[in-house]
């Protein structure tokens, strides 16, 4: 028999206004689902969303900082990089 797992949990209270509650046992009871898993789903998602959000604008700002160091030092062109460079050259001038 496999030993059983648990699971660490944490409580979370909110106070919120009898529409509000009546509002989500409705959207609750409408998904078949219990208020609490409603209510954890709906959170969890906001949560996800708020923390890409945050993440994209960092990426973004970062890959920003990136290229404009990338083009006000630009690095020295790889030997392949100068090879092709040096027969674009030689085909050019034969023509």
């Amino acid at each position: 028999m496999p030993a059983a797992t648990s699971t660490a949990t944490a409580r979370l209270e909110a106070r919120i206004s009898t529409e509000l509650h009546a509002m989500l046992k409705c959207a609750a009871e409408l998904q078949g689902r219990t208020m609490t898993d409603f209510v954890v789903a709906a959170v969890q998602d906001a949560a996800q969303h708020a923390i890409e959000q945050a993440e994209v604008v960092r990426l973004a700002l970062a890959d920003q900082e990136c290229f404009a160091q990338a083009l006000l030092s630009p690095p020295e062109p790889a030997p392949a990089l100068q090879r092709a460079f040096k027969r674009r050259r030689l085909l050019r001038d034969a023509e």
